[in-house]
């Protein structure tokens, strides 16, 4: 008996593993607090805020989410120290299956400066496919895909510009995820940019990870690498470690 195909990862989060391990958990120059609260009547709070220590500048935002499991409806707003207001509404699984419609909106009334985005994403067992249309400035079509089978990952991007009716951007992806580890490489930019990545959960306590990149376009130090790792000493601490030698 055939064991069933799991929904593999948006192609934004192939290589998840691995960019958070080297990037999220490093957060050098920087202090970050995030609260988080929760209300009985399926309502979310949350306050974040960084200040970055060289300039001294303390950016935050607050959000608040209401969840109406019933009819598969999230509709956050959020509220930024930079005078932004956005606001996301997100519906799951009413039209069909494994469909989800987003609707983003963007306002800062002291620049008048507006933005919409319109996503829609649908994901199947071995499948998971995403459109995006920008409803003030919709020249551009962004669509990515992303097939799985046997834990092999093949994925692709691209950008349509609607007035010239050609491609302006595309992308390529191909990987391999595992239970305890995940290798994934990148053509981006055009294939212009090479990045390959691994992750490994070596056991419950230890992670570790690696990425390389080469630019082709780059005149020189075109190649950069880096392996990090972290440590688990109890259930509340760890240990992380980066490195990015210059080759």
């Amino acid at each position: 008996m055939s064991l069933p195909v799991p929904v593999p990862p948006s192609w934004k989060d192939l290589g998840k593993s691995s960019s958070d391990l080297l990037g999220r958990d490093y957060p050098f120059h920087a202090i970050g607090l995030e609260i988080k609260t929760k209300t009985p009547s399926n309502v979310s709070f949350k306050v974040a805020g960084t200040r970055d220590s060289k300039s001294g500048v303390i950016a935050g935002d607050l959000e608040a989410k209401y969840t109406e499991n019933k009819y598969g409806t999230v509709l956050t707003n959020t509220w930024t120290t930079s005078n932004v207001l956005r606001t996301q509404l997100e519906v799951e699984n009413q039209l069909a299956k494994g469909l989800k419609l987003e609707a983003h909106t963007s306002l800062n009334p002291d620049k008048g400066i507006n933005s919409g985005l319109f996503n829609l994403t649908f994901k199947q067992p071995g499948y998971h496919a995403r459109t995006s249309l920008d409803l003030f400035h919709g020249n551009n079509i962004t669509s990515d895909i992303v097939l799985a089978r046997n834990g092999v990952l093949v994925g692709a991007e691209t950008n349509y510009n609607i007035n010239d009716g050609a491609i302006t951007r595309y992308a390529t992806a191909l990987g391999y995820s595992a239970p305890d580890y995940a290798i994934t490489l990148h053509g981006l930019s055009n294939m212009r940019l090479f990045s390959a990545s691994y992750y490994h959960r070596v056991n419950a306590d230890v992670e570790a990870g690696a990425k390389a990149v080469y630019n082709s376009a780059a005149s020189a130090n075109g190649m950069n690498l880096e392996v990090g790792t972290k440590v688990y000493v109890s259930l509340r601490q760890c240990i992380s470690m980066s490195l990015n030698p210059p080759i």
